[in-house]
């Protein structure tokens, strides 16, 4: 006779509604717009550049992955002076990329109910800390000189807020700030609120532009950033590879519309994947380095699994959160060994920040986005900068794979300061 848990927990799967992707929207490094950066992705383009400025020529690292603006007047505009004064630009960066995600669903309701039914799930990883030095600076002028946007601007969920006003979704607002996790887990709580039926439609998904000297310096401080590539920033980052010394910080944003099945089937929407499970743990162990172990990484994985009803044997391919720190990588390596054993031979594995570097708050949602696009095409994206890898695992090295099996199932991995991970389980629909 089972117990009431038991009766609890498999009603709980029975009235779970399914949640697919029906919408993409990018700004990276690597250019913007979903099909062009992910062709320029699996070319094995780079994104990462040298910085410029005095400002900068005193600090050890001295490379960026920077989103090329310069003739693209979409992102002019959106960066331009007036639109500056009242958002930060990882505001600005997810407006662009939710245009581009709601246009490619074909998702701009104009009922009450539609938009009732619609939420956004979006945060980043950081502030500006450019905008709080100038802000000082004009302090030190006078108090009116303190612009009454500053606050709204610094603010995490301010992303989030700004999509919902201009297109009047009224589902669940929210946020998440839980550093290079975040992307990951806006995605993955967005995924729930669907699931559980708080929302038909989510935008959701993070934005980081918080590129500065102050920020770097502060990185540099923590011994974190690349600095041995500064004469040759299309190398510096290098996951899973031998001279690995550190990850590069990049800016960008990637927003996602997730949908109930039975909503995007209603309207013939098009179905790029489905999202299967989430999974989310604690390292409990140090502020930047995660378990020796790998356990907070393995109880990540193995519980997106089984929120998702998933078998190890039907994971053929993981796209990790390796940054190319000399520590990270490699406990991410073992943790996938570890959990898959002796399938860890039948798994591929691809880190893509060797192609943009590391997004912070942005970084788990764009790699969902290629872990996606992954599943749709049947093509694995490559790990660039991997000449000498760390060990024996079936990395994706260079160009990139294709996916052969009979249904494309995957994990994305994202990792954060403070021990906070989180785990997404993608599948083909």
């Amino acid at each position: 006779m089972k117990n009431i848990y038991q009766v609890r927990h498999c009603a709980r799967f029975i009235k779970r509604r399914r949640v697919v992707v029906t919408g993409l929207g990018v700004v990276t490094p690597l250019g913007r717009g979903t099909e062009t950066v992910w062709q320029n992705l699996l070319r094995g383009d780079c994104g990462i550049v040298r910085l410029q400025g005095d400002e900068y020529s005193k600090l050890p690292c001295k490379i960026a992955g920077l989103i090329p603006a310069e003739n693209d007047n979409v992102l002019i505009n959106a960066l331009s002076k007036s639109n500056l004064k009242s958002m930060a630009p990882a505001t600005c960066l997810a407006l662009v990329a939710t245009s581009e995600a709601l246009a490619d669903a074909k998702w701009l309701p104009t009922s009450d109910k539609e938009k009732e039914a619609t939420g956004v799930a979006l945060g980043m990883g950081m502030i500006d800390l450019k905008d709080v030095c100038d802000t000082n600076s004009a302090l030190s002028l006078g108090y009116n000189k303190v612009s009454p946007f500053f606050v709204p601007r610094i603010l995490p969920n301010m992303a989030a807020g700004h999509i919902s006003i201009k297109y009047g979704f009224r589902g669940p607002n929210h946020s998440v700030s839980t550093a290079c996790a975040t992307g990951a887990h806006s995605i993955g709580d967005a995924f729930r609120f669907i699931r559980n039926g708080d929302a038909d439609v989510m935008v959701c998904g993070g934005a980081e532009a918080c590129i500065s000297p102050l920020a770097i310096a502060g990185f540099c401080r923590l011994r974190a950033l690349s600095t041995s590539f500064n004469d040759e920033p299309t190398k510096a980052s290098r996951p899973f590879d031998k001279l690995r010394e550190g990850f590069v910080m990049g800016e960008g944003a990637a927003v996602l519309v997730l949908e109930e099945h039975e909503h995007a089937l209603h309207r013939n929407a098009k179905m790029y994947a489905e999202i299967l499970g989430y999974g989310l743990s604690g390292d409990a162990s140090h502020i930047t380095s995660p378990r020796e172990d790998g356990s907070g990484a393995i109880l990540s994985m193995s519980r997106a699994l089984r929120d998702g009803n998933i078998h190890k044997q039907e994971i053929t391919y993981i796209n990790a959160h390796a940054t190319s720190t000399p520590v990270g990588d490699g406990i991410e390596s073992t943790a996938i060994k570890n959990l898959f054993k002796s399938h860890s031979n039948n798994v591929f594995i691809s880190s893509t920040k060797g192609a943009h570097g590391h997004l912070l708050g942005a970084a788990g949602n764009l790699e969902a986005v290629f872990t996606i696009l992954g599943c749709h095409h049947g093509v694995m994206p490559p790990t660039i900068n991997l000449d000498d890898p760390i060990d024996d695992c079936n990395y994706v090295v260079k160009v990139p794979r294709k996916w052969e099996v009979e249904k494309r199932v995957a994990l994305k991995n994202s990792f954060g300061f403070g021990g906070t991970n989180a785990t997404l389980c993608i599948g083909q629909i």
